[in-house]
Order: structure tokens, then sequence, then C-alpha cells
């Protein structure tokens, strides 16, 4: 059966939301988790196994500069006196001409870093948030029909 490049996800029809509010100013967003592995040596062969021993979730979120409301919440711990900002993300494709729509629920995230500012004469502001996060849920997932 030939593909039908109607039902291809555009990404286009990303979303990023976070506390209900769906983050308009987001353009691009990744999330990832690497299997952890330790390598074990067998005796009789030459073939190195593995062991899974952990799994490490990480991502980035990418956008244009609107409002500092996300900056000032993982600002929180450069105060003594709080601690880490920690949330969940909820990432989504739902492109209208797919087989449906794709969301995954991430659980834990951690930003990586406060960007405070940044700009360029005559650019648009963008910011990239690295983040890492400690668990997912599928939401919705895409099969054929």
């Amino acid at each position: 059966m030939a593909l039908d490049a109607t039902k291809v996800m555009n990404g286009t029809f990303g979303e990023v939301w976070h506390d209900g509010e769906w983050l308009t100013n987001i353009k691009s967003a990744e999330a990832t988790v690497e299997i952890n592995k330790e390598e074990i040596m067998r005796a009789g062969t030459r073939w190195v196994a593995h062991k899974v021993t952990g799994l490490t979730g990480s991502g980035t979120i990418s956008g244009y500069r609107v409002t500092t409301e996300l900056i000032e919440k993982i600002s929180m711990i450069a105060d003594d006196k709080n601690g880490v900002f920690i949330t969940e993300l909820i990432l989504a494709l739902k492109d209208p001409e797919a087989f449906g729509a794709y969301r995954v629920r991430l659980k834990g995230v951690q930003f990586d870093n406060i960007p405070l500012i940044n700009y360029e004469l005559g650019s648009i502001v963008e910011e990239e948030l690295p983040f890492t996060f400690t668990g997912y849920e599928l939401i919705d997932t895409i099969s054929e029909q």
C-alpha cells in the first residue's frame, strides 16, 4: 500500500500546554527518553550485551518571548527560601488531516536554566528552554483506522 501523504503529521498543528493554558508563543517542542545501559561482558563470546539501568527524559521548547510569566516561575530557585519549580507539560500534535491527535504528558519537568534576557537589534526575540523530566504518559495515540 502506498503512503497517503495527507496522513503525514504537520508540525504546524503542534501545541504546548502548561497549567491548562495553551502556550501559543511556542513554535517548536521536543521530548526524548534516553535508555541508559551498562555493557555486560560475557564469557565465550566477543559480543557485548547490555543491561538497561535507567531512563533519562529531556527536551526543549522554543518560541517567541511574549511575557516573563514562565521565567518568573523558573526563577523561584534563585530565592534560597524556595525550592525548584517542578511542573507538567502536555505536548500535542493535532493535524486535522492525520489519523488522529497525539498528546504526551511530561511529568516532573524541571527547566535547566533561567533565560533572563536576550535580544538583537532588528530581530524578533526568541527563547529556548531546555528541560528534564522524570516520567511521561501517552494521553492520545495514533493508529491507522
